[in-house]
């Protein structure tokens, strides 16, 4: 998605500072994601379990947030890039997950 985006914002005439600063704010957080999913799969006890999910949470999105705002003080464009590419790629994200999760077969929930 963050590739597709790209000539999408050259051709928009936007800032590729955001672009890059939006992206590796993304990839990054998406990392820490699977590194703390991983850390939290080991764990027995569940409030450490859940200590471990809840801080990933918070900590990825304050990395992209603040990411976000470093670009917009260094240039408005930018950061505006980079929000708009942050709010594309969380959609497409939530979106994708919903229908991955979604029943294989709906009639034999409601039967």
């Amino acid at each position: 998605m963050l590739l597709l985006a790209l000539p999408i914002v050259i051709a928009l005439d936007g800032s590729l500072l955001g672009w890059a600063a939006g992206s590796i704010a993304w990839i990054a957080q998406k990392a820490l994601q699977t590194f703390m999913e991983r850390k939290a799969a080991q764990e027995e006890d569940t409030r450490r379990f859940f200590g471990f999910m809840a801080g990933s949470l918070i900590g990825r999105s304050w990395l992209v947030a603040l990411t976000i705002f470093a670009v917009g003080i260094a240039d408005r464009e930018a950061g505006l890039t980079a929000a708009l590419l942050a709010g594309a790629a969380f959609t497409t994200y939530l979106v994708i997950s919903l229908i991955m999760r979604a029943p294989q077969n709906h009639s034999e929930r409601t039967s």
